[in-house]
């Protein structure tokens, strides 16, 4: 194993809130391109089924959110925790070695 990959494993709780953030990113990138989808179809029936998609993203977005908030990875209304929490994030990527 590299050490790119053994300083990833070691990271634990870090690892944990990265993954959460791609997954809560990648949910709302679905929730635009299900909400441009929705105005685009071109039948009531294509319309209905991505409707329904679009509100299961919403409940998914939700979910994922409200985890982390509730680990201490998401804090949404409060800017100053917020930024701390990313300065951290920040410097700790700083410090992983990049792969030969």
């Amino acid at each position: 194993m590299n050490g790119f990959l053994q300083n990833i494993i070691g990271m634990g709780d870090m690892s944990d809130s990265i993954i959460a953030s791609d997954l809560l990113i990648s949910t709302k990138s679905g929730v635009k391109m299900l909400a441009f989808a929705v105005t685009e179809a071109a039948t009531a029936e294509a319309r209905a089924a991505l409707s329904a998609q679009l509100l299961a993203a919403i409940d998914m977005h939700d979910k994922i959110m409200d985890f982390m908030i509730e680990k201490g990875y998401y804090h949404p209304y409060n800017i100053e925790d917020q930024l701390h929490v990313d300065m951290q994030a920040a410097r700790t990527a700083l410090q992983i070695p990049l792969p030969d």
